[in-house]
This record gives structure tokens, sequence and C-alpha cells, in this order.
């Protein structure tokens, strides 16, 4: 009973988390989502009243199925890579959901071409040009 709830109360903070706008609170959403899938693998090798899975030590009937744990510990390593990519990409990426600063409330903005119809992002906060590679060197 108390892994039945605390798989429901896993899922439902995770779908709240997931549903919220910022990037990091999406990816501990689905880090919690991936705790209650963990938590459901292990409610159905029943560990709770069966014997350790040593052929040594426990008769074969009493054994618990040690599948459900190779899948859990499997679904671990696989849970941390996908959590540390994704937060790895809500650090580099930009809070573009956001379409203000949120300290200043000025606008991210994308200028047209220039002249040699390249297209020069602007940010607005700073008013400076971000100047690419091909335009180091060329006289302003």
């Amino acid at each position: 009973m108390i892994l039945s709830l605390t798989v429901a109360v896993l899922v439902a903070g995770g779908v709240y988390l997931l549903l919220q706008r910022s990037m990091v609170r999406a990816v501990f959403g689905i880090t919690l989502l991936s705790h209650a899938a963990n938590f459901a693998l292990l409610i159905t090798g029943v560990p709770g009243w069966r014997a350790e899975p040593l052929t040594d030590v426990s008769p074969r009937g009493e054994m618990a199925d040690p599948l459900p744990q190779a899948f859990v510990l499997t679904a671990i390593v696989i849970t941390m890579a996908v959590t540390v990519f994704m937060l790895a990409l809500a650090v580099i990426g930009r809070d573009d959901d956001l379409g203000a600063h949120p300290e200043t409330g000025a606008a991210r903005d994308v200028e047209g071409p220039d002249a040699d119809g390249h297209a020069a992002a602007v940010d607005d906060i700073a008013g400076r040009t971000a100047a690419g590679p091909e335009t180091e060197g060329r006289d302003a």
C-alpha cells in the first residue's frame, strides 16, 4: 500500500513539474516520473516477502525475481544520463520562452540582414551586436 501511494505521489509531482514553463522544473518532473516507474518495476518483483536471489542461501521457490531489479538498475543509469544531458541543455540554452529579460523587461530581438546579407543578433540589454567570425577584421 505504501509503495502504491509513493508511486502516486511521485507521478502527481512529476506531472505538475513537467507542466511548468521552466526547463529545470521540467527536468525534475521527468526525474520524478522516472523514479515512479522504478518503484513500479520494483513492486512487480515483490521483494517484501521473498528471499534474496542467492542460490546457496534460499530455496528456488522463495527467491525474489532478479529481473525487475536489473531493470531498475539499468533505468537508474539511463535516467541519470538523460537528467545530466537535459540540465546541460537548460544551462547552455537561452530562455526563449520568457520573451523578455526578467530583470529589465527589454525584449531580445534579431535584426534583419545587413548590407552583406548576414543576420546580426542584437542583445538589447547590452546594446551590442553579436559579431560572428566572418565579421572580424572588417572595417566598420
